[in-house]
């Protein structure tokens, strides 16, 4: 396996920079500037086809004139001069480039064409590159900063990958005053060389990055990211936030799958699938991420809570509680240690409430280490620690009792070392996170940030960084992938389709879909097409009263409500009644099908559509007349293992549903799963198929039975 171009790129021993001036507004400059300032140890030439120097280092006109070849090409120049520079590049050998220049596919045809002729170049050199239209990298590792922001601090453990370069520039300052810090960033771009998936590839190789955040717009190869990500995610945290859901969701769609299976819902299921923990915001991003990586795992599900205010407590707790994390009681022995630390008026119990009590040991060493080394939690949520920042706040209150002391000899009495406090998550090897409602000001928060112990502004910001971390839990926990084997092509199968799609069919009819359905063993209703009223009443006989009769006809593609369908037909004189009925409503001489009417009181959806990089997508839920209405199902990529469609029954509301229920036996949870993955292979084998709806599937006791089959063509 050829390496990822990222690892020489990122770990450049020599850059050169085209687009860095003397205007200290220009974005090259500053991104020369940070490398200068910002500890990176190889020489950077700058280019520059008229300054003799460019911030206080020697210019060079060309590549060709640079003393060395360099590991690392920068480009901001204009787009009109972007080739000639790479060709310059190409010529002397330099392997890795970062083109941030804008103009390219982002602005329309012409620039899709420049970008596919900026990749044919690369191509006769050999080439790779990030961008264009992004906003350069970093690795804190080397102290190498090509943004346009600075970056300072230790070396992080969090590896960034995202589409927006804003999010690796703009937010340094942000996350600086979070005491967050990346190990590596790279802004991705257009991507029209190496893309969101190389890049998260060798975040997941990279030993300094334990974490891994990934800020996506869109996936063009949804399988080679699923597959990517599956073998990362195991071993380490991937959290994503996704963000265009909802402008790229409009599409139009010939059936209920294609329609409830828009792109938020995509990604949704594709994360789920992937084993990426997704996030809803740029803030849960980073602090989540950050959490993940500097925290130990979370081994069990157990948390106790200390706070000095049962407001903050409560809340942890609830957030806590509803997301699947325990809050036990602790047991006599463990209270016992407590109490003697606490007012006797506060609780001892979990949540560790120690009322307002500014004895700060007691709440960040003596009780957590009670608790942690208990053996009955697994991990810790701390509420309120402060000391300074308190003080700064009350001190022009108390400073009239102090005979106007200096601020700067009140605050003395409040250093001490706060070592013990901030060794107990590794002594332990169990995760804490805080939660205060000052900030760095004070030497508690500060502290921890600085010793990789993640503080929260909000109690409940705390308690669902603690839940990311039970997820990653249960990731970590997941059956195995094990790639499934498809079955064979179905001939039958196949001939059907030949024969629809040279009759000028759209679609299938439901009499062609079940036969396809069959040929594959995915169970289906026993039925019969029928012609006329007497081949109807005949068919009614064999299969057996009451029957279910409907239209017949791919250009009809759902029933509902249209008088095409007659439920629980009993007698031959209703039959005849019945289909005279569809007949008049369809307009049509076409025939209807008679089947068995299956009784059963739950109905589920499968389904299969296609998007663009997503090919194909496999759909359960909750199905029958008011699918759309409720909307309880999820998606997955197929070919689905054993594991992925086992995963979907247990990813809807309604799951309970599949358990005994009111009378009704367990679902058989292997067939429903067998007729779940099966429908993806049929659509991995037969790609002339659009869309596919399963609607209704029933429980026939616990068996799944296909009841109603729309297969759309491509047209």
């Amino acid at each position: 396996m050829p390496e990822n171009p990222l690892h020489a790129l990122m770990n450049p021993k020599s850059i050169a920079i085209a687009g860095a001036s003397n205007n200290a507004m220009k974005m090259g400059t500053m991104q020369a500037l940070s490398v200068v300032k910002d500890g990176f140890q190889g020489p950077l030439y700058p280019i520059h086809p008229t300054e003799k120097t460019v911030v206080g280092l020697k210019a060079y006109t060309s590549p060709e004139e640079l003393p060395e070849t360099p590991d690392l090409g920068l480009i901001v120049i204009p787009v009109e001069h972007v080739f000639p520079l790479l060709e310059a590049f190409g010529r002397i050998g330099t392997k890795r480039i970062i083109v941030c220049t804008a103009g390219f596919k982002e602005v329309g045809t012409d620039g899709r064409r420049l970008e596919q002729q900026l990749n044919e170049t690369a191509a006769r050199w050999g080439i790779r590159f990030v961008g264009p239209n992004c906003m350069g990298i970093l690795n804190s590792e080397i102290s190498l900063n090509l943004t346009v922001m600075r970056f300072d601090g230790r070396p992080g453990m969090l590896g960034l990958a995202s589409q927006s370069g804003t999010y690796v520039t703009q937010t340094l300052s942000y996350l600086r005053k979070r005491g967050i810090r990346l190990s590596k960033a790279i802004s991705t771009g257009n991507e029209a060389n190496i893309d969101l998936i190389e890049a998260l590839e060798y975040l997941g190789e990279d030993e300094q990055s334990r974490a891994i955040i990934l800020y996506i717009e869109a996936i063009r190869d949804g399988r080679r990211f699923v597959e990517t990500a599956r073998k990362i995610s195991p071993h380490k945290p991937i959290f994503a936030q996704y963000v265009s859901g909802s402008a790229a969701g409009a599409r139009a769609s010939r059936s209920h799958t294609g329609a409830m299976a828009g792109p938020d819902f995509l990604y949704e299921g594709i994360f789920k699938q992937a084993g990426i923990i997704r996030v809803h915001s740029i803030e849960d991003l980073y602090a989540h991420g950050w959490t993940a990586a500097t925290q130990p795992p979370l081994r069990g599900n157990r948390i106790a809570v200390v706070t000095h205010s049962g407001g903050p407590g409560t809340a942890m707790s609830n957030i806590a509680d509803q997301g699947g994390l325990a809050i036990p009681t602790l047991s006599e022995a463990v209270q016992s240690q407590i109490r003697p630390l606490i007012p006797p008026h506060a609780s001892s119990a979990n949540p560790v409430d120690l009322t307002f009590n500014m004895d700060t040991d007691r709440m960040t060493v003596l009780i957590p280490e009670i608790l942690l080394k208990s053996g009955e939690i697994d991990g810790l949520l701390v509420h309120g620690p402060m000391t300074t920042g308190w003080m700064k706040e009350i001190y022009p209150h108390l400073s009239m009792l102090f005979d106007d002391l200096p601020l700067e000899d009140f605050m003395a009495q409040f250093q001490k070392d706060l070592t013990p406090a901030m060794v107990l998550p590794w002594k332990y090897n169990m995760p804490m996170i805080l939660c205060s409602f000052l900030d760095r000001s004070d030497n508690y928060t500060e502290a921890y940030e600085d010793n990789n112990i993640p503080v929260f502004d909000a109690p409940e910001k705390s308690a669902r960084a603690m839940l990311s971390l039970l997820r990653h839990k249960q990731i970590r926990q997941r059956r195995s992938f094990v790639p499934p084997a498809a079955p064979p092509k179905s001939r039958e199968a196949e001939r059907i389709l030949k024969d629809a799609v040279a009759g000028g069919q759209k679609a299938l009819d439901e009499a062609q879909a079940k036969r396809l359905l069959a040929h594959y063993g995915i169970p289906v209703t026993r039925e019969k097409l029928a012609a006329d009223s007497d081949e109807a009443a005949a068919a009614a006989t064999a299969l057996g009263y009451p029957v279910a009769l409907k239209a017949c006809a791919w250009e009809i593609m759902h029933k509902s409500g249209k008088g095409l369908i007659a439920l629980n037909v009993r007698t031959e004189e209703e039959v005849r009644a019945a289909f005279a009925a569809i007949r008049r409503a369809a307009g049509l001489d076409i025939p209807v099908l008679v089947q068995e009417m299956l009784s059963g009181g739950r109905e589920l959806v499968v389904g299969m559509t296609r998007f663009p990089g997503f090919d194909p997508c496999i759909l359960f839920g909750l199905g029958g007349v008011f699918t759309e209405a409720l909307k309880d199902n999820t998606l997955r990529l197929a070919p689905l293992s054993d594991a992925d469609a086992e995963e979907m029954l247990d990813d809807i509301r309604g799951k309970a549903l599949l358990a005994e229920f009111r009378g009704m036996p367990a679902a058989d949870r292997t067939a429903l799963a067998a007729v779940v993955q099966t429908l993806g292979f049929i659509a991995l084998l037969h790609p002339e198929i659009a869309e596919i709806d399963l609607n209704p599937v029933i429980l026939a006791g616990a068996k799944p039975v296909v009841v109603d089959a729309l297969f759309v063509l491509k047209d």
